[in-house]
C-alpha cells in the first residue's frame, strides 16, 4: 500500500486521462456515428455510398493502425494534431463512430415504416422525420448495444499508451518496469481503475434500458 500511495499522483493522473479519453471520444463518436447512420438510410445514393465506405473501412481496420496513421501518417502531408491526447481522441472517435453507426442503423431499421410514412404525410422532410420521429425511437432500442460500444471504447483507450499518452496502461508499463517486485500491486491498481469506469457504466446502461423500456 505504501508503494501505491507513493505513486498515487501518477495513477490518479493516468486514471483521469483514461476517463477523459473515453468520455470525449465517446461523445465525438456518438455525434459522428449518428450522422453516419442518417447517411446510411438517406435517400441520396452518394451519401449512402460514402457512409457505407467509411463504416466498412474503419470496422475492418485494426485500431492500432488508425492510431499509427493519425500519429505518423498524416505528418507526411504536413498535418499534425497539436497533442498526442487529441491524436488519441481522433483515432478512438473515428474508429468507434463506425460501430455506433451500425448499432444506431439497426435501431432505425427497427422503427416501423409507418412512422416515417406518417411523418412524410404531415409534410416533414427526410431530415425532419429522422430527427423528430425516427431517431428518438431508434435510440431507445439500441441502449444496450451502444452501451457495449462505450465499454469497448473505454478499454480501447489502452492503445493510446503506445502513442505517448499517459493513461492507466502507460502507468502500468512505467511502474512495472521501474518496480518489478511490485508488479501485482500495480496490476491490481490499474485493473481497479478500469473497473471503476466500466462497472458503473454497465449498471447505468441497465438502469437506462429499464427506464426506457417502461416508458415505451
Amino acid at each position: 500500500m505504501q508503494f501505491l500511495s507513493d505513486n498515487s499522483d501518477l495513477l490518479w493522473g493516468a486514471f483521469l486521462t483514461t476517463l477523459s479519453l473515453a468520455v470525449v471520444s465517446g461523445l465525438c463518436a456518438l455525434v459522428l456515428g449518428t450522422v453516419l447512420a442518417g447517411m446510411r438510410v438517406s435517400p441520396v445514393p452518394p451519401l449512402r455510398g460514402l457512409a457505407t465506405f467509411y463504416v466498412e473501412v474503419f470496422r475492418n481496420t485494426p485500431l492500432t493502425v488508425v492510431f499509427f496513421f493519425l500519429a505518423f501518417g498524416i505528418v507526411q502531408i504536413d498535418l499534425q494534431f497539436p497533442s498526442r491526447f487529441l491524436t488519441a481522441v481522433a483515432a478512438l472517435s473515428l474508429y468507434t463512430a463506425a460501430f455506433v453507426c451500425e448499432a444506431l442503423r439497426s435501431g432505425i431499421n427497427s422503427v416501423p415504416a409507418g412512422q416515417a410514412e406518417a411523418a412524410r404525410a404531415l409534410g416533414l422532410t427526410f431530415g425532419q422525420s429522422l430527427r423528430q420521429v425516427v431517431l428518438p425511437q431508434a435510440f431507445r432500442t439500441v441502449v444496450p448495444p451502444l452501451g457495449n460500444v462505450w465499454i469497448a471504447l473505454a478499454k480501447n483507450t489502452s492503445i493510446a499508451a503506445g502513442f505517448a499518452v499517459t493513461d492507466l496502461t502507460a502507468a502500468l508499463q512505467r511502474l512495472a518496469n521501474a518496480n518489478a517486485d511490485q508488479l501485482l500491486a500495480v496490476f491490481a491498481a490499474v485493473v481497479a481503475g478500469y473497473l471503476v469506469i466500466t462497472l458503473p457504466s454497465a449498471w447505468l446502461i441497465r438502469v437506462v434500458e429499464t427506464r426506457v423500456a417502461i416508458v415505451r
